[in-house]
């Protein structure tokens, strides 16, 4: 790769300045896309994990949804995400997502990714729940994401402009003259960094941590909701979290680790919904049984879990109807588990798996705050309302990925002078590593149990305490003195979950109605006057509760 595309580093009293045009934090499809399109203007992407292919996005299973086969319409496609949406869908946004959506899918099917075809060489298109025709694209069956990561990764390692930075975790994004001009970040083998640009770019992902049952991996922990929360930008629909119906329940495992996802395909294609006597119980739930939205069949697999009973998921009518080929990843998961799906329905429970609300952005990824884009799940573009479509994910992250891409630029490469260096390394204090992990638990508990797919006004409360006290206590033991990267990006992480979680149930909260994803059972229909999208910010979060610290970042101001 060229010198001039690289970070020119200045060392300032052990405190690193590199400058570069875009900075993109996040690897997922959102962030790579957006890189690959401002090619060739030079973008530093950044990611906390070791390696770019993380997040999300990797895991996604449902493929893209995208009207590309006879037939289908982008007015069809933007029809079923508004209705999908529950009343908040931005109805322009949704007809922008579907059109270039499928322009973006077709130019990915032009360069060679490769998605699923029949024998008569077309790409074959699978059906999902509450989408009117069969319009989603799949490669390699069930590992849609990894494969589409891996073509979009192997075109920015040919595109010079690119650089990805691993193991570097974002401490917060740096103002001044009431625009971000850059971020302040730690990297494991440089140690702290200041990045100079002008254009700064959220694509990090969900905060599926937050909740102790979850799909997402282990770095989902909301950091780009919280950079931008602390920035001063504008956050909406933040209480609507979309719950997977069907993540694999694994036989004694209560740590929280990850559940593996079992996708939403699988019932397009007859995976069926079964209680312990072997009933289709999604039946008498919803016309659709089990290809209803994913808010009816997640609660009312919510309902009987919480009751002591097992539900399970038959995959033998997906399998015979469409082949074990079509669902490599699925059958897989399943056998690691223990479990042979060809022989017998599988246990299942829902888990934390998507996050409608975020950062509100306009058509063009451009955020409240002035040099601050967001794209991807991080964002609250409107497409999505109170419960997102399936496979509507990853083309959001491809359409407004491009569409940020472009919007930057539209502005040119420097539009303001450059942040003020620091001289010196940032004051640091963080929560001791075994301190950060007892209080990440007893966060990711407190939300499951109140703040998860079925709340009520009391346990919001509680959980609204609950958590000012957990803040409280990460305040007290945060302590300056030697640290290293993992016990960083542990506090760092803490204080992020703490800040979202804290936002999200005050949203929930204040929210008195049920809508989509966000179910109240003392509040239990929708209301007219609550058919709007509800922005939050940082003064609201203080508002609350001023006496449980800020949603402050993890270094000092000094």
């Amino acid at each position: 790769m060229a010198d001039r595309h690289r970070p020119r580093p200045e060392t300032d009293a052990g405190l690193q300045h590199w400058r570069t045009s875009v900075v993109v934090v996040g690897s997922g499809v959102a962030g790579l896309a957006c890189a690959l399109a401002l090619a060739p203007t030079p973008v530093l992407l950044l990611t906390k994990t070791p390696v770019p292919q993380s997040g999300s996005s990797v895991w996604a299973q449902g493929g893209i949804a995208a009207a590309v086969g006879r037939g289908d319409t982008a007015e069809s496609h933007a029809a079923d995400t508004i209705d999908a949406g529950a009343g908040l869908v931005d109805g322009d946004r949704a007809v922008l997502l579907a059109r270039e959506g499928a322009r973006a899918v077709q130019d990915l099917i032009d360069a060679g990714v490769p998605f699923d075809r029949g024998t008569d060489g077309e790409v074959t298109l699978g059906r999902e729940a509450a989408h009117s025709f069969a319009r989603i694209v799949h490669s390699g069956g069930d590992t849609t994401g990894r494969n589409l990561i891996d073509a979009l990764l192997e075109m920015v390692a040919a595109t010079p402009s690119i650089r990805i930075v691993s193991d570097c975790v974002v401490v917060d994004l740096i103002r001044q003259q009431d625009r971000i001009a850059g971020l302040l970040a730690f990297q494991a083998e440089s140690g702290w960094v200041q990045v100079h640009a002008n254009h700064v770019v959220l694509a990090t992902g969900g905060s599926g941590n937050i909740w102790l049952a979850t799909t997402n991996p282990v770095e989902a922990t909301g950091d780009g909701l919280a950079l931008a929360l602390r920035a001063g930008a504008d956050l909406a629909d933040i209480e609507f979290v979309q719950f997977h119906p069907t993540a694999l329940l694994l036989a004694g495992k209560t740590d929280g680790a990850r559940l593996p996802l079992l996708t939403e395909a699988l019932r397009g294609a007859g995976a069926l919904l079964l209680d312990a006597d072997g009933r289709r119980f999604m039946l008498d739930e919803h016309p659709l049984a089990e290809l209803a939205p994913r808010d009816v069949v997640a609660r009312a697999i919510a309902r009987r879990a919480a009751a002591g009973e097992t539900v399970l998921l038959d995959l033998r009518p997906a399998l015979a109807a469409k082949g074990e080929g079509a669902f490599p990843q699925g059958l897989s998961l399943c056998r690691a588990a223990g479990y042979e799906p060809t022989a017998h329905p599988v246990p299942i429970v829902p888990a934390a798996h998507y996050h409608m609300g975020g950062v509100v952005t306009d058509a063009d990824g451009r955020t409240s705050v002035e040099g601050l884009w967001a794209c991807g799940e991080v964002a609250r573009t409107g497409v999505h309302g109170a419960n997102r479509l399936a496979s509507n994910s990853l083309l959001e992250g491809l359409v407004f990925g491009r569409r940020v891409a472009t919007d930057i630029r539209r502005a040119g490469p420097s539009t303001q002078p450059a942040a003020e260096p620091r001289r010196t390394v940032p004051g640091f204090a963080t929560v001791p590593p075994g301190e950060a992990v007892r209080l990440r638990q007893t966060l990711r508990r407190l939300m499951a149990t109140h703040v998860g797919i079925v709340r009520n006004g009391d346990g919001l409360r509680f959980a609204a305490n609950g958590l000012a006290d957990l803040q409280r206590q990460a305040d007290a033991t945060a302590a300056s003195g030697s640290f290293d990267f993992t016990a960083l990006l542990h506090g760092c992480e803490l204080h992020n979950m703490l800040a979202v979680a804290r936002l999200v149930t005050l949203a929930a909260l204040r929210r008195e109605e049920s809508r989509g994803a966000h179910f109240r059972s003392d509040f239990p229909d929708a209301r007219e006057e609550w058919r709007q999208r509800q922005v939050l910010n940082l003064a609201d979060l203080e508002a609350a509760d001023p006496h449980s610290g800020s949603a402050r970042p993890c270094v000092s101001a000094s």
